[in-house]
């Protein structure tokens, strides 16, 4: 029996890694080829970045992702800390709501997103879509994700801490910014790092709200693409992108680890 489940884990691991690692490989080969490996080589690396639509690219994706998740980090914490306070029936219902972004399939946000963007430039009189509304676009789209990141951790909270707080003289902003966000902090982590990394990742709502001249990497893989086939550089560009976001995913285990392992040691002197 433990042979059949150790079999059946490596066709996961396989068929979820072995097209990463193919990836990886053919990002050094020498040939153009995407079948044949012509010797190792890092010039697709050296054409990387001297590749200036793909550099603009990438600064498009890293700004918008840097931006819509520290935007959207903000306003999801301030909502889950509001919807944390209503009560009971109004909690459920704001909940259910702010849930169906989450269970929408992209399309139906994409185009309604820019629907209502269309909209509202024809009735402000200015132009229509561009940079700013592909960023309204992300930060909206991230927004629930940062709520379910932090609601956890506010619910989790002992209530009587602020109240300490403000007994002891601290005021309303001290008390919060002091005593119950470190607690939040974990959380507010998480869903920044949960929303960047969704704002790197999104096309379909990307591709329906950006503007003509604007371009991130989905957006510009899927077009070069559609017309010459997947660059090499791609490859490379999708390697480093890869090889980063581990590290990333490193540190915050990493960090988790020894959060567990400090409040562990916490309890223990407690008892």
């Amino acid at each position: 029996m433990k042979a059949i489940k150790r079999i059946y884990l490596s066709i996961i691991l396989i068929f979820l890694y072995a097209p990463i690692a193919t990836l990886i490989a053919f990002s050094f080969n020498e040939s153009r080829s995407r079948g044949v490996w012509g010797g190792f080589s890092l010039k697709w690396y050296e054409s990387l970045f001297q590749n200036r639509e793909i550099l603009r690219a990438l600064n498009n994706t890293m700004l918008i992702a840097a931006i819509s998740a520290l935007a959207a980090t903000a306003i999801g914490t301030a909502a889950a800390l509001g919807v944390n306070s209503m009560k009971k029936k109004p909690r459920k219902i704001f909940l259910a709501i702010s849930n169906i972004p989450v269970l929408n399939p992209e399309i139906v946000t994409g185009v309604s997103l820019m629907l209502f963007f269309l909209f509202t430039a024809r009735l402000m009189g200015r132009g229509g879509l561009g940079f700013v509304t592909l960023l309204l676009a992300h930060i909206t789209f991230n927004i629930p994700y940062v709520m379910l990141s932090v609601l956890p951790k506010i619910r989790a909270l002992d209530s009587s801490v602020y109240e300490a707080a403000r007994d002891l003289g601290a005021t309303s902003f001290t008390a919060f910014w002091k005593v119950v966000f470190p607690q939040l902090l974990p959380g507010v982590v998480t869903g920044f790092i949960f929303a960047f990394t969704l704002s790197l990742d999104d096309f379909v709502i990307s591709f329906f709200t950006r503007g003509a001249g604007v371009s991130t990497l989905s957006i510009y893989i899927y077009t070069s693409a559609a017309r010459r086939g997947v660059n090499p550089e791609i490859n490379a560009l999708s390697t480093l992108m890869f090889v980063v976001l581990l590290l990333l995913l490193f540190v915050i285990n990493w960090r988790d680890a020894r959060e567990l392992k400090k409040n562990i040691r916490n309890r223990r002197k407690d008892v």
